[in-house]
């Protein structure tokens, strides 16, 4: 039997509203999942990605992270993971940098057996390199397999990466499917082979409303007392609490309204999201924050709704903006070279100085074949990556060619802001 503790998205160094005290809770929140691993005494802590919410966490964050690691080491328990979107680094990765600590194991794929269980990683990888995925994971002789992996699988929402596809081509034949990117947590059987996650462990938007926590997972056949292989278990931390406040006006109603709903709420030292609706007067936002905060709350949003008059259909999503930007470039159906010129531009696997450069190579290795060229709007694709990109791109960039390799290492010009730190300071 194997138990282990399954977490992720944990974003360590989030100052969420520009909030230090926000920015603690993430990091205490990954402490609290340490030390409920130390006091259950599991076998290991398997982390999905996205440990970080940056790749380039600031000094308190990272120091704070290898401090909560050493407890978890001293306890004599392994901490397995994989690098996720947020926190990969254009070369080596700090879940390498605490592996050379002897604090981590980054999966991959070679099996790091714990007790009678196989464990394997597979990092994020973005949509447009998945093709060239073949799924080859070495043999292993333990009784169980478990494949960790960090993206939006199938069957569960915002998905972008075929669960089905995964488990067919693999050369292992897995138990479970550790998840990590998809902050809700969910669990269901595809083909056999049962495929989780579980959620973040601290609110990271106003869409995260459920309690946050981890999973507890079991690879016993006994363990449910029937024929399961696999059992989890949802566990729940105690986060900082958030409050919800709809308020809906009526005609002739206003701020006092407002104030009302606020106060029929408990606000010690919670997170306050107010949403108002309605046909009534207009509210000034800002004074309803100082409300809510003079009332005790940590802090304080308030959203008018009625402020968003349009007459077409608005789609709001509180998803990372990736699978926004993702979801827009599947729709305009580029063509290959139009994916790989995209991937370029938008990609944290290129340095800002060398996008140029390094369109400029993709379209000459595909100009011989005007049928993979394919036809797309540059401007429009650029438009997609993001304002300001091209002209970072070309505002003092350096000509400076890289060899277009996604662990290739960069030569980083500039001091980093104060208190950031990257792997360049210690690889």
């Amino acid at each position: 039997m194997t138990r282990v503790i399954h977490t992720g998205d944990t974003h360590v160094g989030y100052a969420q509203y520009h909030s230090p005290v926000r920015r603690q809770d993430f990091l205490d929140a990954f402490a609290a999942v340490i030390d409920d691993a130390i006091d259950g005494e599991v076998d290991a802590v398997v982390h999905a990605g996205d440990l970080f919410h940056d790749r380039r966490p600031e000094l308190a964050d990272l120091m704070g992270t290898i401090s909560v690691l050493r407890r978890l080491d001293d306890a004599g328990i392994p901490f397995l993971a994989v690098v996720g979107n947020h926190e990969a680094t254009r070369g080596g990765q700090w879940l390498d940098l605490f592996e050379r600590l002897g604090l981590a194991t980054r999966l991959d794929d070679e099996p790091t057996v714990v007790g009678d269980t196989a464990f394997y990683g597979l990092d994020h990888v973005p949509v447009s390199r998945r093709d060239d995925l073949d799924y080859a994971f070495a043999d292993h002789d333990a009784e169980y397999a478990a494949l960790v992996a960090h993206g939006l699988f199938e069957p569960f929402g915002y998905a972008d990466w075929d669960t089905e596809e995964v488990l067919a081509e693999s050369d292992v034949a897995f138990d479970a499917m550790l998840l990590g990117d998809n902050h809700t947590p969910d669990v269901a059987e595809v083909n056999g082979t049962w495929v989780t996650y579980p959620g973040s462990t601290e609110r990271a938007s106003a869409s995260e409303r459920e309690g946050r926590g981890y999973n507890l997972v079991t690879f016993d056949a006994d363990a449910a007392g029937g024929d399961d292989r696999v059992e989890i278990r949802r566990r729940a931390l105690d986060t900082r609490p958030f409050v919800f406040v709809e308020a809906d006006l009526r005609e002739g109603e206003g701020a006092a309204r407002v104030r009302e709903r606020v106060r029929q709420h408990d606000l010690d030292d919670a997170v306050v999201l107010v949403d108002v609706t309605g046909e009534g007067d207009p509210v000034t936002p800002a004074a309803i924050e100082e409300f809510a905060t003079d009332e005790g709350a940590l802090i304080a949003r308030v959203t008018d709704r009625r402020e968003v008059e349009t007459d077409a259909e608005v789609d709001v999503s509180f998803a990372d903006p990736e699978d926004a930007v993702r979801e827009r470039v599947e729709e305009m159906g580029l063509s290959e070279a139009g994916l790989d010129v995209e991937e370029a531009v938008r990609a944290d696997t290129v340095p800002d100085t060398n996008v140029r450069e390094t369109v400029k190579r993709r379209i000459e290795e595909r100009v011989d074949d005007p049928d993979d060229l394919g036809a797309f709007d540059r401007s429009e694709a650029r438009d997609e990556a993001g304002d300001g990109v091209e002209s970072e791109a070309d505002d003092g960039g350096s000509d400076e060619s890289t060899d277009g390799d996604a662990t290739t290492e960069p030569t980083d010009s500039g001091d980093e802001p104060d208190g950031q730190v990257s792997m360049e300071d210690y690889l």
